[in-house]
């Protein structure tokens, strides 16, 4: 299995994306989806004490699926909870500098095939 830190590493790189792919405009069938995902993630993550703190992180405040930047917001907001809490560097949670990351740089890695 893989370290607590791959899996982390590895889990945050796939919910960043894809909130930065997420609609701008959502409907109420991808709002749904996005919720589910992220409650049914916060249930059988691998971590069961990660899992926990996320729980109760989105009980305290819940996933944001208005638009794509709330979504990215929320989700950057997230990640710095835990960070902070593992004692690591927080990042700039505006969109410019999300879609700078998640957005564009994931766009030509999935264009250009890699996986």
């Amino acid at each position: 299995p893989p370290s607590s830190a791959s899996l982390g590493n590895s889990s945050w790189t796939l919910l960043h994306t894809m909130a930065a792919w997420y609609p701008d405009k959502p409907t109420t069938e991808d709002r749904s989806y996005i919720t589910g995902f992220m409650n049914a993630l916060a249930r059988f993550y691998p971590c069961p004490w990660c899992a926990k703190d996320f729980r109760h992180n989105i009980e305290e405040k819940p996933v944001q699926t208005s638009s794509r930047e709330a979504l990215c917001t929320w989700l950057c907001e997230q990640h710095n909870i835990v960070n902070q809490k593992l004692g690591k560097p927080q990042y700039a949670c505006d969109i410019q500098t999300l879609d700078e990351r998640w957005r564009k740089s994931s766009k030509d890695a999935c264009q250009s095939g890699s996986h």
